[in-house]
C-alpha cells in the first residue's frame, strides 16, 4: 500500500479519539521511528510503499493508539530538554512542565558562574529525566538519583547511558529514609502529588498506562512526600543549599505553609506555561 494512502486511513480511524493535529503528529513520529523518514521525505517520495511486514507493524501501532496507549510508550522514546529518553510503563512520561523546573534550577545556577562543583540529588527520579538533564547540562556537577522502584532505576540507568551522563543511582524508599548520609547543594524532586479526588481530571491514557505509584497520594495526606523530603533537606542540604519541588497546582499555598513552618526561607512559587502553580524554590539560609 502507498504510504500516502495509508496516512488517510490512519487519520480517519483515529479521529473519534484524537484531534487531527495530534494524529498527524503521531503519524510522523512513527514514520521517523520506523522508517527514518521525515515529513519532507514523504513529500519528495509520494509513491513510497509499505510492504506487508511494515503494514502489519503500522496496524499494530494503530490498534494500540485506538486503546489510548501513549505514543511515547508505543515507540519507547520521548524527548526532554532536547535529549532522547527511553520510556516504558515503569516510569512516567516526562512533561513540558518539568522542563520548566530544569530551567529554574539552571537560571539560579548558571554554568558560566560555577565557582565550585555542585552536588545534586533528584528524589523520585523515574526515567531519570531531571538528574540526567542536569548532569548533561552541568558537567562539573556530581549528580545522584533516588527511586524506590528497581524497574524505574533500570530505565533511568539506560537513559544515563543513552545520554552519556554520569549519575549515581540509589534504590531507596524515601518515606523510610531518615538521612541521605551526605550533604547536597541542591535537592530536587517531582514526587507523587495527584490526589485520588483529582482522578476525574486525569486523561484515560494516563490512568490506564502510567504508574500509579509515581502519580497518586492519599487525599488525607497529599503533602506526605513534600514534608518528608523537606525534613531530609534540613539535615542534608549544605549551608544556603537549594530545594526545588514540582507541586500540585491546587496546593501551592499549603506547600508554602509547610516549608515556612519547617524554617525554609526565600520561598518562591512559580507558574508553568499553563499559568498553573507548579514549582517551588526555597532555601535554609545560614545567617
Amino acid at each position: 500500500m502507498l504510504i500516502k494512502k495509508y496516512r488517510v486511513q490512519f487519520i480517519k480511524e483515529l479521529l473519534l479519539i484524537y484531534d487531527e493535529k495530534e494524529i498527524e503528529s503521531f503519524f510522523y513520529l512513527i514514520l521517523e521511528k520506523n522508517h527514518q523518514l521525515k515529513r519532507i521525505d514523504l513529500a519528495l517520495n509520494p509513491e513510497l510503499e509499505l510492504d506487508d511486514s511494515q503494514l502489519k507493524q503500522w496496524n499494530a501501532i494503530l490498534d494500540e493508539l485506538k486503546n489510548q496507549k501513549p505514543i511515547q510508550y508505543i515507540l519507547e522514546e520521548t524527548y526532554f530538554c532536547n535529549l532522547p529518553f527511553y520510556v516504558d510503563e515503569n516510569v512516567l512520561i516526562p512533561r513540558p512542565e518539568t522542563e520548566e523546573l530544569i530551567d529554574l534550577i539552571l537560571s539560579n545556577n548558571p554554568t558560566n558562574q560555577q565557582s565550585k562543583n555542585l552536588k545534586i540529588v533528584d528524589i523520585g527520579t523515574g526515567s531519570g529525566c531531571i538528574a540526567i538533564t542536569l548532569a548533561a547540562t552541568i558537567p562539573t556537577a556530581e549528580v545522584f538519583a533516588i527511586d524506590v522502584s528497581e524497574k524505574a532505576l533500570e530505565v533511568a540507568k539506560k537513559n544515563a547511558k543513552l545520554n552519556e551522563a554520569k549519575v549515581t543511582f540509589l534504590q531507596k524508599n524515601i518515606l523510610e529514609t531518615d538521612d541521605l548520609e551526605q550533604t547536597f547543594d541542591i535537592i530536587v524532586s517531582n514526587p507523587p502529588y495527584v490526589r485520588n479526588l483529582e482522578k476525574a481530571e486525569i486523561n484515560a491514557n494516563v490512568l490506564e498506562y502510567e504508574p500509579h505509584l509515581a502519580l497518586f497520594v492519599e487525599d488525607n495526606d497529599a503533602l506526605l512526600f513534600y514534608r518528608k523530603i523537606a525534613n531530609l533537606a534540613k539535615k542534608n542540604l549544605k549551608p544556603n543549599g537549594q530545594l526545588y519541588f514540582e507541586i500540585n497546582q491546587y496546593l501551592g499555598k499549603e506547600t508554602i505553609e509547610l516549608l515556612k513552618n519547617l524554617g525554609f526561607q526565600n520561598i518562591e512559587l512559580k507558574k508553568d506555561i499553563y499559568e498553573n502553580d507548579r514549582m517551588i524554590f526555597c532555601q535554609l539560609l545560614v545567617t
